[in-house]
């Protein structure tokens, strides 16, 4: 009888998709994704500190970047695209793996683990922050309908209105503030789902995860603040 032989195909996408190994990998990749767009949206707002001139340049370029090879706002829609694929495989592995992890200890711990960090423990509702706050950016920001004293085409002015108001600064605070520890514990979790961490490599990726939080976290919450304080009207 001939021996029985270890099937050697390689894993399908949906196999990849199924297992948990895969759903990590989409997570670390989109954080990824993600994590290069708020990076150069950082940059980008904190172009308001040079002027109305300078940031409306901005926004006017992003509405026409790629031309003349794109059609206008072509360049913006793939951008917007891709993040908004990102955004939801993103979402929806986290919450698979979510439900895959309650359903594998349905039973409490009769000793309690110890404690993990509060980023760690706060990676879930903080994930729900920023989904609710992404759909305010959008309306606020972008369509302008909550933004009450919205000019379409200013946006230097259009930010300035919205950091006027005591929710539209605490919304975003809150936001950047959740965003900041997810980005901490998810940068460190994506680099060691990617087989980048190491023993030796594990300090200075945390320190990285550190500084990229707090960078992206100070750069964001810095425009609501200098609208407050008058430094940006």
């Amino acid at each position: 009888m001939a021996l029985a032989t270890r099937d050697r195909r390689p894993p399908t996408a949906r196999t990849l998709w199924d297992s948990s190994v895969g759903k990590k990998t989409v997570m670390a990749v989109t954080g990824l994704i993600m994590l290069g767009y708020l990076v150069a949206h950082m940059a980008g707002n904190l172009k308001i500190f040079f002027g109305p001139d300078e940031f409306n340049g901005y926004g006017h370029w992003l509405r026409h970047m790629g031309e003349p090879v794109l059609h206008s706002h072509w360049g913006l829609w793939i951008v917007r695209l891709g993040l908004l694929a990102s955004v939801i495989l993103h979402a929806v592995c986290a919450y698979q793996l979510s439900r895959r992890d309650l359903r594998a200890r349905p039973v409490r711990y009769a000793h309690p683990r110890p404690r993990a960090s509060y980023a760690t423990r706060t990676m879930r509702w903080g994930g729900v922050i920023v989904a609710l706050f992404i759909v305010w950016h959008i309306l606020d920001l972008t369509t302008l309908t909550v933004n009450e004293n919205a000019q379409a085409g200013h946006p230097y002015e259009n930010v300035v209105a919205t950091f006027s108001t005591w929710y539209g600064n605490t919304v975003y605070i809150v936001a950047m503030l959740a965003v900041g520890l997810h980005i901490r514990h998810g940068f460190w979790s994506a680099a060691q789902t990617l087989g980048v961490g190491s023993a030796k490599r594990d300090r200075v990726l945390k320190a990285t995860a550190n500084l990229l939080a707090a960078t992206l976290t100070i750069g964001f919450i810095s425009v609501p603040v200098a609208v407050m304080t008058g430094l940006v009207d």
